[in-house]
């Protein structure tokens, strides 16, 4: 019994695994003898898949054979099998794409998740009595797009659009590099050192969503993650966070901050509210480029600053430090080498930039007082993109023929259009894009699809066409 046991209760609650107890139990007496086990090859399946149940140690003293879908149902039946004359009978639940075999075995082609269910193997003696009763639970799990980035892990990230935005305007917080295998995503509103209030909970398969004790009322979700926040207030200004949790169990997350200006005709009075403040020049300096970190309203009475990168979920490295009293300048150990420059008004020179220095800088202001002070400003790194290929992978199962187009490109936080014919592509209901855009699948293709494809990927700076690929 313990046999069956392994193969059979993986994956059931304890009332199911009891009346599969009880199921097994009246097949007990007639499969003493019998040892039948079955092996899913693969173990795991996806959508579009063949998997075959192979057989192991069939009882030599049978005749027949039957294969049913579901575990007590019998009418079930797909197929049954003589092996004295080895002649093979279609049964009710037949699909055709069901293939028995003289040693036991199923193999199913083009699977989906239909298809998910138990299958069961029982075998007949020549007086028509039951030897064995092997089930197994097949689950076939959601086609994922996996588009890669020639070997570069794409992290990640959020823009603030605008960069700065004035009360009552609207921010999108653009989400970059979603992931293809997303289970659900969480969106937090919080202040380094206060805990986060969760804004929003969405399960994409479910297109289910939950909104939580952050929420204004006056936010919007978008497909691919993005946050609209429409007539922004001080209230909105901080910090976010971006929890993906993805089908593998493994979790992702980022972060932005949301900045926001006073209005000009409030601005004005800008001398006695003084508030810190920090502006990029210029604000989307290129890779090599130099960008100065220009301080406003410095505190008089300050003690020292500190400059430093806020990495969510990682030690904050230092970048330098300065105090007034001793006039003196310490840098951070990443950045001693760097052709960088601070100012005594708290300014920050950043020479010759890379994509890797992009991200959230963070201003602390000590003051006699014994307060602080803090003001942030995310920068970005302009990268012309380099130009994508596409791959195409074509696969025919049982005659059933469909293909995959996939761009392919180095580069992250892109966005990607296909063009079919040198016209923009209009997807029709056999066609179904990735998440992200980075492949495009048909299933199944016509002599209408015949023709050249291509992809093209952009950024806020530069954009590149793929040369074109010829299908079929």
């Amino acid at each position: 019994m313990e046999e069956y046991s392994v193969v059979l209760y993986k994956g059931y609650t304890p009332w199911q695994r009891l009346l599969l107890t009880a199921f097994l139990l009246t097949f007990w007496h007639l499969s003493t003898m019998a040892h039948v086990t079955i092996e899913s090859l693969p173990l795991q399946v996806t959508e579009g898949e063949n998997v075959l149940f192979l057989v192991h140690d069939l009882p030599e003293n049978l005749t027949t054979f039957a294969w049913f879908k579901g575990l007590t149902n019998m009418t079930q039946r797909i197929a049954i099998c003589t092996m004295d004359n080895n002649l093979s009978l279609p049964g009710p639940v037949h699909t055709d794409r069901e293939t028995i075999y003289c040693n036991g075995s199923l193999l199913l082609k083009n699977v989906n998740q239909k298809d998910t269910e138990n299958y069961t193997l029982q075998t007949y003696n020549r007086h028509g009595k039951i030897v064995s009763t092997t089930s197994m639970y097949l689950h076939v799990s959601a086609f994922l797009w996996k588009c890669g980035r020639l070997g570069t892990s794409a992290k990640i990230t959020i823009e603030s659009v605008p960069p700065r935005v004035t009360e009552g305007r609207s921010a999108l917080l653009l989400v970059h590099n979603l992931p293809e295998n997303i289970e659900s995503f969480f969106w937090f509103k919080g202040v380094v050192g206060v805990k986060n209030l969760m804004v929003i909970w969405h399960i994409p398969e479910r297109k289910s969503t939950k909104w939580g004790p952050a929420y204004t009322g006056r936010e919007i979700l978008y497909s691919d993650g993005s946050l609209l926040i429409p007539s922004v207030n001080q209230n909105d200004q901080g910090l976010y966070i971006l929890h993906i949790l993805r089908r593998d169990d493994e979790l992702e997350e980022a972060e932005v901050q949301l900045q926001v200006d006073t209005p000009p005709s409030l601005f004005c009075n800008h001398l006695t509210s003084s508030q810190l403040m920090i502006q990029l020049v210029p604000w989307y300096p290129a890779e090599g480029e130099s960008v100065l970190l220009q301080v406003r309203n410095l505190p008089e009475d300050l003690q020292a600053f500190l400059w430093y990168k806020s990495t969510y979920g990682a030690p904050i490295p230092k970048i330098v430090e300065y105090t007034r009293a001793m006039n003196s300048t310490i840098w951070g150990a990443e950045h001693r080498r760097r052709q960088w420059m601070v100012y005594n008004n708290g300014s920050l020179m950043l020479q010759n930039v890379t994509e890797k220095d992009a991200g959230m800088y963070m201003l602390e202001v000590s003051k006699n007082d014994s307060k602080i002070e803090e003001a942030s400003v995310e920068l970005y790194v302009k990268k012309n993109v380099t130009q994508p290929f596409v791959q195409i992978t074509d696969t025919t199962v049982a005659g059933h023929r469909s293909v995959i187009f996939t761009c392919i490109s180095p580069d992250t936080d892109i966005f990607i259009h296909w063009f079919f014919n040198n016209q923009s592509l209009r997807l029709t209901e056999r066609m179904t894009l990735s998440p992200t855009k980075c492949g495009l699948k048909i299933d199944p293709v016509k002599s209408e699809d015949a023709g050249e494809y291509k992809c093209e990927v952009s950024n806020r700076f530069s954009l590149k066409t793929s040369l074109p690929v010829s299908w079929p």
